[in-house]
């Protein structure tokens, strides 16, 4: 994704992010799925099924700490060919592989995975969207095989959380309720095993320290400050975080099939 190219006024929040140099794109940052991995419990060899793969940072980082296989699945062409060039400089080409297709179409996806990973995808889908995609992970996932989940959490108000942030996001972002993360992940006849809430720290000067480390910390910063557009769309964001800091915040699920 390149500055270039891409619409700051139409673009999602997270393309606004990436352009900004923002790696880590999760509600609950590196420490939630770190936790999330931890109740994986992967083992080498397990091929892993992931939404939404972005640059690849994410499956190349799973590849190389567990050994395991990761096919990814990421619809923008851009972020295709960048995620390749990852895979191939980090010499995981036989690990990894992104394909160029929509996670509304998972069947075109040949096999059948040990665990599906989808972290910040299913938020940004309206009722019936998280529907079809639950079923059809729910379809991708062998008998007791796992669904890794890292989502935004709204404790509270979600109806005026999601009023306030589909149009800074640029997509329907509607966040659940525990209990209504639960009763969707149930109905697609995934059993939840383990659960964790916690704030929501995206924008948070701390919580990016932690997660981008100083260098790419300080790159971020003077992208947001240099460039007016990437300013306008964070600062946005920011302010609906800030008003629903009580509300807002992420939860991660470990789920199986059944």
């Amino acid at each position: 994704m390149t500055n270039t190219i891409l619409n700051f006024h139409t673009a999602t929040g997270h393309e606004v992010l990436a352009a900004a140099g923002k790696k880590y794109l999760r509600p609950g940052g590196r420490i939630a799925t770190d936790k999330l991995f931890e109740w994986a419990n992967f083992q080498p060899g397990e091929r892993v099924l992931e939404l939404g793969s972005s640059f690849g940072y994410s499956a190349i980082a799973l590849a190389k700490s567990y050994h395991v296989k990761v096919v990814g699945v990421e619809k923008n062409p851009d972020s295709v060919a960048c995620a390749r060039a990852n895979i191939c400089a980090a010499g995981l080409e036989n690990q990894v592989e992104i394909i160029e297709g929509n996670i509304f179409n998972l069947e075109t996806i040949p096999g059948k995975f040990d665990y599906v990973l989808a972290e910040a995808i299913l938020t940004m889908q309206s009722p019936l969207g998280k529907a079809k995609i639950l079923a059809e992970i729910h379809n991708k996932l062998k008998p007791g095989g796992k669904f890794l989940s890292h989502e935004l959490l709204a404790r509270d108000k979600e109806e005026q959380i999601h009023d306030d942030l589909a149009p800074v996001i640029r997509v329907n972002s509607t966040p659940l309720s525990e209990s209504n993360w639960m009763t969707a992940f149930a109905t697609a006849g995934l059993q939840v095993q383990k659960c964790q809430t916690d704030s929501m720290n995206l924008l948070n000067l701390k919580r990016i320290f932690q997660d981008e480390g100083i260098f790419n910390t300080t790159r971020i910063m003077w992208n947001i400050l240099t460039q007016r557009a990437i300013r306008k769309r964070v600062l946005e964001m920011y302010q609906v975080f800030h008003k629903y800091q009580h509300e807002l915040g992420y939860i991660i699920l470990c789920a199986v099939a059944h």
